[in-house]
């Protein structure tokens, strides 16, 4: 009893080396690996915070590289810690432990740190946006919730690129099915191969979200992934009005250790007491209108006629070609990154930024 006593004050600290003690393999160049500490100490941090390891790599100067990782698993269940890695084309240290890692290493680790939590949040509805392997915190975060025995209200989106890779879907989809609280929503590029998927399909969007999510002004949101990703979901939510105060993000690339490694969010946000200018370059005329003023609403104040139809970015018939200035764009999948790197946009859902010229 006594040894038991003792040990329960014990808290696993970075100068003693982690035990594998397990590999489990989540989707195709991805898996979770299990620690523990052989002292028997046990893991205290933050749901969401981060771990980095010292991984051989006897290509590389030093015969090591250092990588971090978003701990998934829980702080309620602190007698090991996990991290979820997944293996990109340039990988060096995930694809080193994906061909290598066996229970019984043993590896030097610095952490855990990292301010991507919600574990001081006093929020009691919660949106988890998150793409690809981005979804570790918000597992970890959702399994520390559970495990408190809290009254669940999380609208939790994942995007991948198909069904089968959407990482923890069954351990997800089986806390769902125990509480009505956990709101399960995937979004996939596309189809596996003979698999029907009826769930949402394309790129996340606003359409989507307000589907998905229909409080969502009134859910504190976490996001986590790729940065193209996370601009979307910024775009995305400030176009519809979001307190984005209560916006928090973590690239699984890079995630920060203090107030002051933040990256700072220089987003572009229309705003009323911003004036610009549009000229329609084939009319010759010029319209002055504010930053929040579409340009298929300036069109039609100045007297011309751009064919549209849904008014949201969706149908693409307002498609206009812009040959000079900037617009702030957040549509819905009418328009491909083809298209847009050409210099077309969409007219109903483009914010002018300055002086701009469009082709009409």
């Amino acid at each position: 009893m006594n040894a038991v006593k003792d040990l329960s004050h014990a808290v696993w600290q970075d100068t003693e080396m982690l035990e594998c003690v397990s590999v489990v393999p989540e989707i195709s160049n991805t898996a979770s690996f299990t620690f523990r500490a052989p002292s028997g100490a046990l893991f205290a941090y933050l749901p969401g915070q981060f771990l980095t390891l010292e991984i051989p790599a006897p290509e590389q100067p030093g015969g090591v590289v250092h990588r971090t990782y978003t701990l998934s698993s829980s702080p309620s269940r602190p007698r090991s810690i996990t991290i979820t890695a997944k293996a990109q084309s340039e990988s060096i240290g995930t694809r080193w432990m994906l061909d290598n890692l066996k229970p019984g290493m043993r590896f030097k680790a610095i952490g855990p740190a990292g301010l991507f939590t919600n574990a001081e949040s006093s929020a009691q509805k919660y949106l988890f946006i998150s793409a690809g392997s981005g979804i570790t915190p918000m597992m970890s975060m959702t399994t520390c919730m559970w495990d408190e025995g809290r009254d669940l209200d999380i609208v939790f989106i994942n995007c991948a690129r198909r069904p089968s890779e959407i990482i923890f879907r069954q351990r997800l989809e089986q806390m769902a099915s125990r509480t009505r609280g956990l709101n399960l929503k995937f979004v996939v590029e596309e189809p596996d191969d003979y698999r029907p998927w009826t769930g949402y399909q394309g790129q996340f969007n606003q359409l989507m979200l307000g589907l998905m999510a229909p409080d969502y002004l009134d859910r504190e949101v976490y996001c986590c992934g790729p940065e193209p990703f996370m601009q979307a979901v910024r775009d995305a939510l400030s176009g519809l009005g979001f307190d984005m105060d209560r916006y928090h993000q973590e690239s699984f690339g890079a995630p920060v250790e203090s107030e002051n490694d933040q990256p700072e969010l220089n987003d572009i946000i229309p705003a009323d007491d911003n004036k610009a200018e549009i000229l329609f370059a084939s009319s010759g005329a010029t319209a002055k209108v504010a930053e929040t003023d579409t340009v298929l609403a300036a069109a039609r104040a100045a007297g011309l006629n751009i064919p549209s139809g849904c008014t949201f970015g969706v149908c693409g018939t307002c498609k206009v070609k812009k040959t000079a200035g900037e617009v702030h764009m957040v549509h819905n999948g009418g328009i491909s990154e083809d298209d847009i790197e050409a210099g077309y946009i969409l007219a109903c859902c483009s914010n002018p930024i300055g002086k701009v010229e469009i082709d009409v």
